[in-house]
Order: structure tokens, then sequence, then C-alpha cells
């Protein structure tokens, strides 16, 4: 068993611990008018690699859904297509219930490449359409020509809406010159407490924008730096005082910004639940001021961090 860890109209982004009829509820981020999302998804990097763990991270996509954590997020590089399969299995007979994202490979993004591996993931998916399909990254084809495929898929009916992943601030402006770019629907970038160099300018400038920021890696990549962040002493302290662990508070910590929806993968239903927990948690002021003298905020520009 593996335990490894159309226009839119953009009006809130975030409606913090939102309350209904006087009962707090998790911490919403909003995609459109429509559509409301909890802060925290379901990541699938990783997922597919392994066939033994098959079982075990269907099971943990359909328990998470059921948890309430709709969001999906993955993308034809993951495991060369077999996370998308996997996801694909855990939403049959539930697609309606879940906000699936998928990505597409730099040279596909345009012309009839984007057409055929938006058709590529849909099969691997088992589904006639996308909630929100993306740009993996920068690469061959100019941003014209992306958002000129991706409003052709939108006309026939394959995806809802679009986005992009791992562009930065300038990357960013770009696109917006571009006819029909500011129909962006979020920007998919690496956020965690030891990679903080989104909040200079992109962060802000997408919570201006009103543009959801979806943090990939929110735990860190594993290795050395996730095992550093998850024994650091602050971390643990903070944790025990909330009765919680300190990927639970990693969590916390990501989504206490307006506007970012966390999507850490979870191969095992024992962390899925995990992931769902932290939407309840709230860092205080003091723990807060905590965290940033361990981890301070950046002073200045520095590149965008993707690993």
């Amino acid at each position: 068993m593996c335990t490894i860890t159309g226009h839119i109209t953009r009006v809130l982004l975030y409606c913090g611990a939102c309350t209904q009829g006087g009962t707090m509820t998790v911490k919403q981020v909003m995609f459109t008018e429509q559509v409301s999302l909890p802060a925290i998804g379901q990541g699938t990097w990783n997922m597919g690699e392994r066939p033994r763990c098959r079982c075990d991270e269907v099971s943990a996509l359909q328990a998470g859904l059921d948890m309430g954590l709709r969001l999906i997020d993955t993308a034809e590089m993951y495991a060369d297509g077999a996370a998308e399969e996997i996801v694909g299995e855990a939403l049959a007979g539930r697609r309606d219930g879940a906000f699936l994202v998928s990505k597409v490979y730099p040279w596909n993004a345009g012309g009839q490449k984007a057409i055929a591996a938006c058709e590529g993931s849909l099969r691997r998916l088992k589904t006639d359409y996308l909630d929100l399909y993306l740009l993996h990254w920068t690469g061959d084809f100019t941003y014209d020509e992306t958002v000129s495929a991706m409003e052709k898929l939108i006309a026939q009916g394959k995806i809802r809406q679009w986005g992009v992943s791992n562009l930065d601030y300038d990357e960013m402006q770009a696109l917006w010159q571009v006819a029909g770019g500011q129909q962006c629907a979020t920007n998919q970038v690496l956020y965690h407490l030891a990679s903080r160099g989104i909040e200079y300018d992109l962060l802000p400038w997408c919570q201006q924008q009103q543009i959801p920021v979806m943090a990939y890696s929110p735990l860190a990549q594993a290795g050395r730096l996730r095992s550093g962040l998850l024994t650091h002493s602050v971390i643990n302290d903070i944790a025990r005082a909330h009765d919680a662990s300190a990927a639970q508070i990693l969590l916390a910590w990501v989504i206490r910004q307006p506007g970012v929806i966390a999507i850490p993968k979870a191969a095992s239903v024992a962390h899925v639940e995990q992931n769902a927990a932290a939407l309840e948690i709230t860092l205080s002021t003091d723990e807060l001021r905590l965290l940033d003298k361990a981890w301070p905020a950046p002073a200045g520009k520095t590149a965008l961090d993707m690993a």
C-alpha cells in the first residue's frame, strides 16, 4: 500500500470562513459567480506512476469528493496521461460533483495540436468537458495562438474556462495585452511557506485583478526542504496548539491569503482527511508573525519558483 504523501464574470475571490444560517463553513474561493470551491483541492502529481497504488489513489480522490474537495487538478504530463486515467476512474458516476482541471503541454497549446491534446485528455478522463484547461507553462506557441485555441475549445463545448500555470508577473502582463487574454480564469504556481516569491508582485496583482491563484506543492516538494518544514520547531509548536499536524499548518498558512486555493496531492484516504480538516484552521496574528520571522516575505523580486 502506498502512503505517499464565453465571458467570465469575476465577483468575490474569497469569502473567507463563510456562514450559512449562522453555521461556520470552510474557506471558499470564487472562480465565477456560479462556482465557489473549498480553498483546498486535490492534486494528482506523481499519481499513476505505480500500478500497485492505483486502487489507493482512486479511493483517495473519491474520499476527497465525499469530503467536499471538489477541485481535482491533473495534466496530460502527469505519468504520461496515467494520472488522468486514475482521475477518470475516480469520477465514474460522479462527474457532476467535481470541478475538473487539466493542463496542456506548451508544445501542444495552439492550433489543431491543442484540440487533439484536449480530446486526448477528455478520453483518458472519460468525460466530455473540462471545467478548466490550463497552459502548463510558456513555450512554443504565442499567447495569441493559445488564447485562440482556448476560445475554440470553449466554443466546441470541450472546456468551460481556461487559465495558465507557471506564468510570472511580466508574463501575465504580456498575456493581458493579447485579445481575449483577460479571460484567463486562474494562474497555477508553486507556493509554500519556504517559497514566497509570488507575494512580491504576482500574487498582489492577481488579487487586484480578481484572478484566483492555485498553489501547487503547498507542502513543498518531497525531500530535504519538505522534511525541514515538517520538523521545524515553530511549525510543530503551532500544530500542537491547534491539535493539528505540521502539514495542516502549512496548508492553513497557504490558504490564509485571499483568492488562493491549495492543491496538495494525497494518495491515501488518511491524508485526504487531514487536508480537508486544514480548512477549519485559522492561524492567529501572533502565529503568522512567528512564521514570518522564520520564513520572511520577499523583500524584492525573485524568479518564479517551479521546483
